[in-house]
C-alpha cells in the first residue's frame, strides 16, 4: 500500500500571528536572489547532528541529511512510499519468502573511487548485526546470511519470512558501505550518493558537495547546504533575508500567512510518517500504573494540542500508527477528552496528585506541545515540572538512552516504528509479551494475517495507553518560487536533495 499523501500547494493560509519584518522585496515571481549562487541550495532545518554516524547515534537528523544523499540501499522509498530500485537494479523473491536476490548495478562507485560489488553488501549486511548500536539493528536479525555467487549478484536468505524486511531496507540499515569507509564515520562519509560531505560544521552547517562519480545523474545542484537554526523565527528571518532558498518543515506553522501571499516564494503541505508522542516512561512511578497513565490520555485534549502547538496542521492519530500503513484503522476516539475520568483514575490508582517531571526537548513544536499538555495534566490534578532539554546531545543521552525520565514528547519520524513497542528494552519502559509475540508472528504471516495482527497490536497498545499519540506532523515547506524538485512528502528519514533545481 502506497501513501495517499499529493503535496499540494497551499492556498489560503491564514495570515500570521508573529510579526517577522520583510526585508529586500524583489520583483513579482523573481524570487530571491540565491543563498549561495546559482548552483548552491540552501536549506534550513531544526534538528542538527551532533556527528554523522548514524550506526551508533540514533535520532533522524543525521539520516535526514545522509540517506539517499551519500549513501544509498538497494533500495528506496520514492515521494509517494513506495519500494524502488537504488543500487540494486532489480530483485526477486523465492515462493517461499525467504531468499531474495539482487541484481546490483554495474557502474556504481563509492566516492573514494571503489567499485561498488555483492560484498559490500555482505560487509553492510553483516555489520548492522555485529557492530551497529543504534537506528534498530535488531531489524536485520531476521538475516541468517549473505551470499555473493558473483560481483554483481547479491543473495540474501532470511531466517523466516518477513514482511517487513525490505521496507526495512530502504531506511538507516539498509545503507552500503565499504570496508575502508567506517573507520571514522562520526567525520567522514564515503558513500556511493549524488553527493560527498564537503564541510560539516557541528551545530550550525553540513555542506554537501556533487559527487563528481556519481554513476546516475548529477544532481542540479552542485553545492547544498544544510543550515540548522534553533527555532522557527530564525529560519523563517533567513528565508525572508535570502540567506537561504528553502525551509523544510517550518517550525512554526502560524509564520505560513507572510510567504503564502509574497509571489516570491511557493508553500507547500505535505505529509509525515511523524507521530508527535507523549511518552509516559512505564518503567517508573507514577506511570508503572495503567490507570495513571489512561488519567494522561483522558486529561489531554489532543486537538487543542495540535491546533495550539502547530495551528491545526497534522491529523489526530489513536495509535502509532499514521493513516498511509495498511493496518491503520481510526482510534482517534478510544479516549475522549474527558477530565473527570482522568481524576477518577487518579483516585483510583491512589494518587490524585502525582508530580512528574517533564522533560521536553529544546524543539519548536514540542516546547509548544508541552505547554498545553502541561496546563491540562495540571487541571486534573498532576503537578508537572518542565525540565528544558537540549536536543539533540542530551536528550539523546538522559531520555532515549538511559531511560531516566518519566515523561517527555518527541516526533517518532521513522516509518513503521509501532515495533517499537514489541522492544521491552526500548525508552518507552513498555513491556507486554503478547505484543511483541503479535509483532512477530505479524511479520512472518501472509499478507491478511499481517494487517490483522498488526490491527491488534495498535489496538493494544492503546488500551493499555502505552503513550499518548499527540496527532501525526505535517510537512510544511516554504522555497524561493523559482525552486522545484524539493521533496512534497517526507515518506522516510531521507531528504533527497539530488533533484532539487532552479528555474
Amino acid at each position: 500500500m502506497t501513501p495517499r499523501w499529493t503535496g499540494r500547494l497551499l492556498r489560503g493560509v491564514a495570515a500570521s500571528t508573529v510579526a517577522v519584518a520583510v526585508l529586500a522585496s524583489c520583483s513579482a515571481g523573481a524570487g530571491l536572489s540565491s543563498a549561495g549562487g546559482p548552483d548552491t541550495f540552501t536549506v534550513a532545518l531544526t534538528a542538527k547532528p551532533d556527528n554523522l554516524d548514524f550506526t551508533r547515534t540514533a535520532g533522524a537528523a543525521i539520516p535526514q541529511a545522509l540517506l539517499d544523499n551519500v549513501y544509498e540501499g538497494l533500495v528506496r522509498l520514492d515521494d509517494h512510499g513506495a519500494i524502488v530500485p537504488l543500487l540494486a537494479s532489480s530483485w526477486t523473491t523465492s515462493p517461499d519468502r525467504t531468499v531474495y536476490e539482487f541484481v546490483l548495478r554495474e557502474d556504481a562507485t563509492f566516492s573514494n573511487g571503489e567499485a561498488f560489488t555483492s560484498e559490500d553488501v555482505k560487509f553492510s549486511l553483516d555489520r548492522v548485526k555485529t557492530e551497529w548500536t543504534a537506528n534498530s539493528p535488531a531489524l536485520m536479525a531476521v538475516v541468517d546470511r549473505v551470499e555473493t555467487p558473483s560481483p554483481h549478484l547479491a543473495r540474501v536468505i532470511l531466517r523466516a519470512p518477513s514482511n517487513a524486511w525490505l521496507f526495512n531496507m530502504t531506511g538507516p540499515v539498509g545503507a552500503m558501505f565499504t570496508p575502508r569507509g567506517v573507520t571514522q564515520l562520526a567525520t567522514t562519509a564515503i558513500g556511493t550518493g549524488p553527493f560527498t560531505v564537503a564541510r560539516w560544521n557541528p551545530g550550525s552547517e553540513l555542506v554537501l558537495a556533487a559527487n563528481p562519480r556519481y554513476w546516475g545523474a548529477q544532481p542540479a545542484m552542485k553545492t547544498v547546504r544544510l543550515k540548522y537554526f534553533a527555532d522557527a523565527t530564525a529560519q523563517a528571518n533567513a528565508m525572508l533575508s535570502g540567506g537561504v532558498d528553502a525551509i523544510y518543515s517550518l517550525g512554526a506553522p502560524q509564520l505560513l500567512g507572510q510567504f503564502s501571499a509574497d509571489p516570491r516564494f511557493r508553500v507547500i503541505e505535505g505529509g509525515t510518517n511523524g507521530e508527535v508522542t507523549l511518552s509516559m516512561n512505564g518503567a517508573v512511578a507514577p506511570f508503572d500504573d495503567i490507570r495513571v497513565r489512561r488519567a494522561v490520555m483522558y486529561a489531554v485534549d489532543r486537538k487543542a494540542v495540535r491546533d495550539t502547538a502547530y495551528a491545526g496542521y497534522g491529523e489526530l492519530i489513536g495509535s502509532m500508527v499514521p493513516p498511509t500503513d495498511p493496518w491503520y484503522e481510526d482510534l482517534t476516539g478510544v479516549y475522549p477528552f474527558d477530565p473527570q475520568r482522568a481524576r477518577e483514575l487518579l483516585a483510583e490508582a491512589g494518587t490524585p496528585n502525582p508530580v512528574v517531571r517533564f522533560d521536553v526537548p529544546n524543539l519548536p513544536y514540542a516546547t509548544a506541545a508541552a505547554q498545553v499538555v502541561s496546563s491540562q495534566l495540571q487541571q486534573v490534578g498532576f503537578t508537572v515540572k518542565t525540565n528544558p532539554v537540549e536536543f539533540p546531545a542530551v536528550w539523546l543521552d538522559s531520555v532515549f538512552g538511559r531511560h531516566a525520565y518519566q515523561m517527555s514528547v518527541i516526533q517518532h519520524a521513522e516509518p513503521r516504528d509501532i515495533a517499537t513497542f514489541g522492544n521491552p528494552e526500548y525508552y518507552w519502559g513498555y513491556r507486554n509479551p503478547e505484543v511483541t509475540r503479535l509483532l512477530a508472528e505479524a511479520d512472518a504471516a501472509d499478507e491478511a494475517g499481517y494487517v490483522e495482527k498488526m490491527r491488534t497490536v495498535a489496538r493494544t497498545i492503546t488500551d493499555e495507553a502505552a503513550a499518548n499519540w499527540l496527532f501525526l506532523f505535517p510537512l510544511l515547506a516554504v522555497t524561493d518560487a523559482d525552486i522545484s524538485g524539493l521533496p512534497a512528502n517526507a515518506t522516510s528519514l531521507a531528504l533527497d536533495l539530488s533533484r532539487v533545481r532552479r528555474g
